[in-house]
Parts: structure tokens; sequence; C-alpha cells
């Protein structure tokens, strides 16, 4: 038995999501199209499970990103979310160097947990797979540990659970504290995803939706 069907043997997490390791991911960006917009930041979480079948964030990385060479930026865009993408002290990375090192991370995860494949979880989750898809096509990285369409949206999941789709009004609702002035970070809006999503799925579990 190899160490990956060790793993998925005897992980939890392995079983939960189809084999998939649920990932958080949120991106700004310079617009909408994925194809000819700046992607600007980019953070993400893996989720993990303990022994019980709860799940929570652990690992947690992010960059800021330089507009790769030919980039649409729309003022509006970029005045909503408030970044400056050439300010003098921003310190910004290649796509290359930044998705390379977010897909690293998530694949050593996907192995430790015994996991087939990763699958990006979101708030309208997406539009952040397309950004990510493109950026890997863009660059030429081959090896994406993501689900090519698959997605679970955090926006549908609390829409259902909370009657709420925006993230900081679902975030209210479900007792996670949320910064309105620390909004439209890619790092914040990630963490607060993941804790919306982690308390989703195990209130799911509590309330027996699903039993390991």
């Amino acid at each position: 038995m190899s160490n990956e069907e060790y793993n998925r043997s005897h992980s939890p997490m392995a079983d939960r999501f189809r084999g998939f390791l649920p990932v958080v991911i949120d991106v700004e960006t310079g617009g909408f199209n994925a194809k000819t917009d700046a992607l600007l930041e980019i953070a993400a979480i893996t989720i993990g499970m303990d022994e019980n079948g709860y799940v929570m964030p652990e690992d947690e990385i992010a960059y800021h990103v330089k507009p790769f060479d030919g980039a649409n930026i729309e003022k509006a865009a970029i005045e909503f979310i408030g970044i400056d993408p050439f300010h003098p002290l921003r310190i910004a990375h290649p796509e290359q160097e930044a998705l390379t090192n977010i897909f690293k991370s998530v694949r050593k995860a996907v192995k430790r947990y015994g996991c087939s494949r990763a699958i990006l979880v979101g708030h309208n989750a997406t539009f952040d797979l397309g950004f990510v898809n493109a950026c890997a096509e863009r660059n030429d990285i081959k090896r994406n540990p993501f689900h090519p369409f698959s997605c679970f949206d955090t926006a549908t999941l609390s829409g259902l659970a909370y009657g709420q789709t925006v993230l900081a009004r679902a975030c209210d609702v479900a007792g996670i504290r949320f910064d309105k002035n620390e909004a439209h970070s890619a790092r914040y809006d990630t963490r607060k995803t993941a804790e919306l999503f982690c308390t989703i799925v195990n209130r799911w579990k509590e309330l027996g939706g699903w039993n390991d």
C-alpha cells in the first residue's frame, strides 16, 4: 500500500468531500474578465479536519501580485478594492511565482490528507476559479491541483444556511466578527470565507447531515 493509499484509508477528510480537499481562495483583481484583467492579490487557506470530523482553517499563504504585461486595470475596480498596483512600497510578486508557490502548498496538503485533488472554496467561487485557471494557463503552469470547474460557493451555502449571500452579512448572522475596514484584502476575505465555510459544514454535521 502506498503512503497516499494509507493516508486515504485513514483520513476522514478523504471521505468527506468525495476525495477532494477544500482550499479557500480569494483574489483581488483589476476587473471582471479573467483573461484580460490583472490579478492583483491572491490568498489561499487549506481546510483541515480533526479526528472527530470537524473542519477548521489550517495553512495560509498570500501574495500581492504584479500585473502581467498588457493587463487591463479598470479604474473603478481598484478604487473599489483600494489597491494601488504601482505603489512604490507595494511588495508584489510575478504571477508565476505566486501561483506556483500556492499550488505547491496545496499539493502538500492534498497528499497529507490522502485526497485525490483540491477543490476551490470561494465566495462567488466561479469568479476566483476563473482567475486561478486563467493565470495558470497564461503562465503555462501544468500542475494545477484544483478541479477545473467544480467548486464550493459560500455565497450559495450561506444563502441556504443564513438567508444571506453578502460575505459581511453572512458572517454577521453566523456570529463571525467581520471588519468592513479590512474587507477587499485577499488575505482577510480568505480568512473570513474559511471561517464561514467551516461554520456551515460543522453545523451541518451537528444537525446530523453527515455522519463519519
